[in-house]
C-alpha cells in the first residue's frame, strides 16, 4: 500500500485545494492530509484563518478522496508526521518546492491551479 501525506491549512476551501488533493490521492492507495492548526497558522502568517481549525478539519475529512486527517501543529514535525503515518511520498504545492526534504519520503510538488487563491479570495472581499 502507497500512502500520500499532504499539508495545508484549506482555509476557505476552494477549487484549487480540491485539486491538489484529488491528484495526491491518485498518487497512491491512501491519503493522509495534515491540516495546519489555528495556532500554527498564526504562527506561519501572523493571523489566524477564517474558518476554525475542527471546521476545516471536518471538510477536508468528508472529501472521497482523503482518508485520514490530523492537525498539522508544526512545520519542524513534517519528518515526524511522515514517520507516524507511514508516508512514501509527500504531495504539495510547487510554491514549496524544494523547502522538505524528508528521510524515506519522496517529496513531489505539484502546480498550483491557476486563478484561485485563499488569500486572493480574503483580498477581494476586503476590497
Amino acid at each position: 500500500m502507497k500512502t500520500i501525506i499532504t499539508f495545508g491549512t484549506f482555509d476557505l476551501f476552494h477549487e484549487g485545494h480540491l485539486r491538489i488533493l484529488e491528484r495526491a490521492r491518485e498518487m497512491g492507495d491512501r491519503l493522509v492530509v495534515g491540516v495546519s492548526s489555528d495556532a500554527f497558522n498564526y504562527s506561519k502568517k501572523q493571523r489566524y484563518p477564517i474558518i476554525p481549525e475542527e471546521s476545516r478539519m471536518n471538510i477536508v475529512r468528508a472529501l472521497k478522496c482523503v482518508d485520514e486527517v490530523f492537525p498539522e501543529k508544526s512545520m519542524e514535525l513534517k519528518q515526524f508526521y511522515c514517520d507516524k503515518y507511514d508516508a512514501d511520498v509527500l504531495v504539495m504545492g510547487d510554491d514549496w518546492s524544494g523547502s522538505f526534504t524528508l528521510q524515506g519520503c519522496e517529496d513531489i510538488y505539484l502546480p498550483r491551479t491557476e486563478c484561485v487563491s485563499t488569500t486572493e479570495i480574503i483580498e477581494k472581499i476586503r476590497s
